[in-house]
């Protein structure tokens, strides 16, 4: 059986982008289901349609940790204080480990918008070289913070992936 970080890195891997894999990855676990996943997370990508915003595999994330500890008709106003702390506590860890949340940053001030830009991501390949890593820790992250513990693999490495 595969691990939720296993599915994200595969989703993403296939082309999928960041946020839909990692959303994509969590979502069936936590009532929603893979097709409707990968549907609500399609514009998060690349920093919220290639503006190189916060990065994707965050905003995914953000989504997973409002899907499990989130208000909504039947919780108090303590879950929306529970979730923000807990979105704060992903975002602390990505950029202990990133140094930035912003996708552009992360991608050295490639602007995805522009062909330039794209063709600058493709031939660098910032897909393996940053994108990969980002995705891999946000699904080891969310591992920790909505699953019981478990042993914790590196993921990237099974794929043939060095970060």
């Amino acid at each position: 059986m595969k691990t939720k970080s296993e599915a994200a890195m595969e989703k993403f891997l296939a082309g999928y982008n960041c946020a839909q894999s990692i959303l994509y990855a969590y979502g069936p676990d936590l009532g929603l289901d893979g097709e409707t996943a990968l549907k609500v997370a399609t514009g998060l990508g690349a920093g919220m349609g290639r503006r190189g915003e916060v990065c994707g595999a965050l905003t995914g994330g953000i989504l997973v940790l409002g899907l499990k500890y989130g208000r909504g008709g039947q919780q108090d106003r303590s879950a929306t204080e529970d979730t923000y702390q807990k979105t704060l506590e992903l975002l602390a860890r990505f950029e202990r480990r990133h140094g930035s949340c912003s996708c552009r940053v992360l991608l050295d001030g490639c602007d995805l918008q522009t062909a330039e830009g794209q063709q600058f991501f493709k031939e660098h390949d910032l897909l393996h070289k940053t994108c990969v890593g980002c995705v891999q820790s946000v699904a080891e992250d969310l591992a920790r913070m909505v699953e019981p513990p478990g042993p914790q693999t590196n993921v990237a490495s099974k794929f043939g992936i060095q970060i």
